[in-house]
């Protein structure tokens, strides 16, 4: 279960950048904000949650890899991030890195 919720907490963690993206729009500020702030408690309720059982270590590197690899994606696709095969390939290793992770653990 402790998997499950560190996977949830990385999910989650890409939602308090987007939602600082959508806070820098005046008309939006407030909405974004809130969205960032609520997400940041979820995601951080989820990783607490987590570190129960799996070492902090381990538990820090995935959460914060799956939020930034997710974070790149949503930037590429959403917002029109510039990306490139180096980025791509960044981004590949950051999730083989938690893949081996979870592997090693």
């Amino acid at each position: 279960m402790a998997w499950i919720y560190l996977i949830f907490a990385g999910l989650f963690e890409i939602g308090w950048p987007v939602g600082l993206k959508i806070a820098q729009q005046p008309e939006t500020r407030v909405v974004g904000i809130a969205v960032a702030v609520l997400f940041m408690v979820i995601s951080g309720f989820l990783l607490w949650m987590a570190q129960r059982t799996i070492p902090i270590g381990t538990a820090y590197a995935i959460w914060t890899g799956l939020g930034a690899a997710g974070t790149f994606v949503v930037g590429v696709w959403y917002f029109g991030d510039a990306a490139s095969l180096t980025k791509y390939i960044g981004v590949a290793l950051i999730i083989a890195g938690v893949v081996t992770l979870k592997v090693g653990s």
